[in-house]
């Protein structure tokens, strides 16, 4: 008889225990419907498409000083594969994150990823990877923090004009009309679309005829740009008058391949216009050997990604107030570009 009431006693003692135990390891989270009394910071599913990009790593750089205090996180990286991403994100899912930040390997792909946070009720933030308006449109949880792309290639085109409306001699041929090669970033993405169409539209707007002598995909990398640029060169040579890309590693990887052929030394130049302003590139216009790029704002875009997932998170309608950014159309965090050349170089800091 005492044996079984101590066994019974031993029982409850040990059920309680488990009870309390459960109860410390429960993820409350910082979600709205369980909120903590104790104001537990949210906890954030981060989803980058690829870390070794460089811009991206500005990005990532600025997430996590940006979360410091605000948010915890889990940071993951893509490598620019959508499969995983969605993997990825099922894995936020399951782990009941209080918000998802995610940087879309394909921004076609968003629909799904949307579809996913929906049903489990988990705010979604898009980052620099802008999603089909139609899959924006799906739910009122869904926002867009990036830059209007149409915005930097104008700028980007509006550096060249510049350049070649200041310096006669940059129209080797003498024929008034603008030679040039371009290196787009990757096929059907919003940015290398726009940054292209409306680079080479700036220009024709300054009054400045253009020939395209040579265009391909580079798809934001130095090493193809590298490639593209060489294999340009043997073709048109110095028939090529300047080089536009729709950003700086691809810019970078162009310059490398001019080095190669003899250009910045001496009297031999090329113009080259790249896009992000990111520390290489920073260096190659201090150098002389990027004519400009347009400042792609890595440092805001990751603040506010982070500050608007952290306000969705506790279950607050984001504001200007509670966010620090403007909120366009209800869904959407624009950051400005800015022109960049040597002359203002430390801007892009």
């Amino acid at each position: 008889m005492k044996k079984t009431a101590f066994l019974c006693l031993a029982g409850a003692v040990l059920a309680a225990a488990l009870a309390g135990c459960a109860g410390q390891a429960e993820d409350t989270g910082n979600r709205p419907d369980r909120v903590s009394p104790g104001g537990v910071k949210p906890k954030l599913g981060v989803a980058i498409y690829k870390f070794s990009d460089t811009f991206m790593i500005g990005v990532k750089s600025a997430i996590k000083s940006s979360a410091k205090g605000i948010a915890d996180y889990e940071l993951v990286d893509s490598k620019n594969s959508q499969p995983d991403q969605n993997g990825q994100v099922d894995g936020f899912i399951a782990k009941r994150v209080d918000a998802m930040l995610v940087n879309p390997v394909d921004r076609t792909a968003a629909g799904v990823i949307i579809d996913k946070a929906q049903a489990a009720d988990i705010p979604v933030v898009f980052l620099n990877r802008e999603p089909l308006e139609g899959d924006m449109q799906k739910w009122d949880k869904v926002y867009y923090v990036g830059a209007q792309a149409k915005e930097s290639g104008t700028m980007s085109g509006q550096l060249l004009a510049d350049y070649w409306k200041a310096h006669p001699e940059a129209d080797k041929n003498g024929d008034g009309v603008l030679q040039y090669a371009m290196l787009k970033g990757e096929p059907g993405h919003q940015d290398a679309e726009l940054r292209t169409t409306f680079s080479i539209q700036a220009i024709e707007d300054a009054g400045i005829k253009v020939e395209k002598l040579a265009e391909d995909t580079a798809k934001w990398d130095r090493v193809k740009g590298q490639e593209k640029m060489a294999a340009f060169l043997e073709t048109y040579g110095d028939r090529i008058e300047a080089v536009l890309a729709n950003n700086d590693d691809m810019a970078l990887g162009a310059i490398k391949a001019l080095k190669a052929a003899g250009y910045f030394k001496g009297d031999k130049y090329m113009p080259v216009v790249g896009v992000d302003a990111t520390e290489p590139a920073v260096k190659a216009l201090k150098d002389g050997t990027m004519l400009g790029t347009v400042l792609n704002d890595a440092a805001n875009q990751g603040k506010a990604a982070v500050m608007l997932a952290a306000v969705l998170a506790r279950g607050e309608a984001p504001t200007r107030d509670n966010v620090g950014f403007d909120i366009t159309d209800g869904q959407y965090i624009w950051i400005s570009y800015k022109k960049i050349t040597k002359d203002n170089v430390d801007e892009a800091d």
